[in-house]
């Protein structure tokens, strides 16, 4: 069973236009549409399966954000950075507030939340997977909720961060309405999602790693997040560059677009510079293949 959008998420315009037909080249190779709305060209997954069959499309060990398995060269490649950028995140949230309490929204496995802790953090994840919240419970010793609404209605946190989740979210303005509620006064929200205007996903197009349907529902220019947070009555304050998600994601766009045609090694090769043209581009127009926005009530 599919949903169908009946209006626009963020300007609740009712007319879209046919945006591109990307496959699911992860889990089950159906072709899924994306639209933009007419009006606010905001771009999302439409018709997308519903709630109750979304989570059979992260069934495989492919899908490594919610495991730490997966043992082909890009996982390894994949492991690699998220380890290298944890101590960025640190560094970033610490740059943020003198205080230090944290929630986790979508925290996978609580790799995260565990380096925080590690630097003195109190933290707190949620997490609706079972088998990733298990592992972070389990090995990385986190207190992590399956639901927002699992904490308690007054605890309000001074930093809350979504790392590559809100492109997940199915109630988009719910799931934010419940955020802010959490949010202290003077609290920061983190939210990274790919950026469908970076160098990578025009080159890429159909087979751009980052709109991985059905997986990721929204598609987020930094137009349409300033749109979607001005509803909420959010600010972003800055804007920051995931300079390394340009390479990660052109080697599994590589993957996707050439499969068994070309050696490997050319695909790599290909890779490495799209990413680094991304990137290079991205230094005039701010259109980073990822983006970290950083944002006040």
């Amino acid at each position: 069973m599919y949903y169908n959008h009946q209006q626009c998420p963020i300007c609740h315009e009712t007319h879209f236009e046919n945006f591109i037909s990307c496959t699911d080249f992860t889990v089950s190779s159906e072709i899924f549409s994306i639209v933009r709305c007419s009006q606010c060209q905001f771009l999302f997954t439409d018709p997308r399966p519903s709630n109750e069959q979304l989570g059979s499309y992260y069934a495989s060990e492919e899908y490594i954000s919610h495991t730490n398995k997966g043992n082909n060269l890009i996982n390894i490649i994949y492991r690699m950075a998220r380890n290298f950028t944890l101590q960025s995140k640190i560094k970033l949230i610490n740059s943020l507030t003198q205080e230090r309490n944290l929630l986790d929204y979508g925290c996978g496995t609580g790799d995260f939340l565990a380096a925080s802790a590690k630097k003195r953090w109190e933290t707190h994840g949620v997490e609706p997977d079972e088998k990733a919240r298990s592992y972070a419970i389990t090995e990385n010793k986190q207190h992590v909720s399956q639901n927002i609404n699992d904490i308690s209605p007054d605890k309000q946190f001074d930093i809350i961060t979504l790392w590559h989740v809100l492109e997940h979210v199915s109630e988009l303005n719910g799931t934010l309405k419940k955020l802010i509620q959490h949010l202290k006064p003077k609290g920061k929200l983190l939210i990274a999602v790919p950026n469908p205007n970076a160098f990578d996903a025009y080159y890429y197009k159909e087979h751009w790693a980052a709109y991985d349907v059905p997986r990721h529902l929204y598609h987020f220019s930094t137009q349409s997040m300033e749109n979607l947070l001005k509803i909420h009555g959010l600010t972003i304050i800055n804007k920051l560059p995931m300079k390394l998600d340009s390479y990660y994601v052109s080697l599994l766009s590589e993957k996707y677009k050439s499969g068994k045609k070309h050696h490997r090694i050319a695909q790599y090769f290909n890779a490495l510079r799209t990413g680094y043209l991304s990137n290079k581009k991205a230094k005039s127009t701010s259109e980073y293949s990822s983006l970290i926005y950083i944002i006040t009530i």
